[in-house]
């Protein structure tokens, strides 16, 4: 019977080795992750941590969002639209066009933010609201080989011209011009 095959199973030891093994990279693998959890919560309680600082030093959020509106508001009457400007133009450039009618504080080259490309418009908001009476003057001048509609900036109404759907401010105001005009 020496010929014959052993039907002996191979030593236990062997089998356990292997189990041990993958035991062991899978507590080690679970204690990598518990650490960087570790580490995501340290990070996020330094975020929290400077969030409420910011908070703190900024005060009240209700007062700056108001100013915030009243000086969009105030930079509206400073500014002016600029239709059909060339797509490769430059803030510069457009600044050298309209340096005659004023000082200017800022010029908007508005862009795609999907592409990137220039939309062909253009807003530049001036030091003094005087200063757009000489820009819509321009209306209709030529830049770099086009003629430019320019019209004072009129300021963003939320929810207008949404759908069919009108702003309850504009339709009250509507509501008391029609009954004025009744009376």
């Amino acid at each position: 019977m020496a010929d014959a095959p052993s039907t002996e199973p191979p030593p236990a030891n062997v089998e356990d080795t292997s189990v041990d093994n993958a035991e062991d990279e899978e507590s080690k693998e679970i204690l990598l992750m518990k650490q960087r959890v570790e580490e995501m919560e340290r990070e996020a309680k330094k975020l929290r941590e400077l969030q409420a600082a910011a908070e703190a030093s900024s005060g009240g959020d209700e007062n700056d969002n108001q100013e915030s509106e009243e000086d969009k508001a105030v930079s509206d009457t400073r500014s002016v639209y600029i239709g059909n400007v060339d797509y490769s133009a430059t803030p510069e450039e457009i600044q050298v066009h309209f340096q005659a009618c004023g000082v200017i504080n800022r010029v908007t080259i508005l862009c795609d933010k999907f592409t990137g490309h220039p939309k062909g418009y253009a807003y530049v908001e001036f030091a003094e609201p005087e200063h757009v009476d000489a820009a819509v003057a321009l209306d209709n001048s030529l830049f770099r080989g086009r003629l430019i509609k320019v019209t004072a900036k009129r300021t963003n109404i939320p929810g207008y011209n949404r759908g069919g759907r009108v702003p309850i401010e504009v339709a009250v105001e509507e509501e008391e011009a029609v009954a004025s005009k009744w009376k």
